[in-house]
């Protein structure tokens, strides 16, 4: 499929929903290859609407040098406790938090203009 695009990766396998279950394999894993993006949301989120797409088409726009992550939450609570608790303040979302080789390294809360995402995509880009 990567041909047709002119060897850009699609969206499917630049965005993807993870779970408790799956953030290591889908997050801290998949880290250490290209830097993982990872949007803390939830349904009942105003923000998380009008932020969640606009992440989405940074991503997208970035050709392959970042992924997507996308946590809902409400459905991964303990996740974002566990997190919390390794030092990563989960105060409010939305929350987006960059992972480069295994670890966060930079973060942002709440809605943001799109050049500021853009902005913080490249920044995570350049981190790796």
């Amino acid at each position: 499929m990567s041909e047709i695009l002119g060897g850009a990766a699609p969206a499917a396998d630049l965005i993807k929903d993870v779970s408790e279950a799956t953030f290591m394999q889908d997050v801290v894993e998949a880290s250490m290859q290209v830097p993982v993006i990872v949007d803390f949301w939830a349904p009942w989120c105003g923000p998380c609407k009008t932020l969640g797409p606009m992440l989405e088409a940074a991503v997208t726009k970035a050709k392959g040098a970042v992924t997507m992550a996308k946590i809902n939450v409400d459905e991964n609570q303990r996740l974002a406790q566990a997190l919390a608790q390794q030092g990563l303040p989960l105060q409010s979302i939305p929350a987006v938090v960059a992972f480069v080789e295994g670890r966060p390294v930079d973060m942002f809360q709440g809605a943001v203009p799109a050049s500021e995402i853009d902005a913080f995509v490249k920044r995570v880009a350049e981190a790796a």
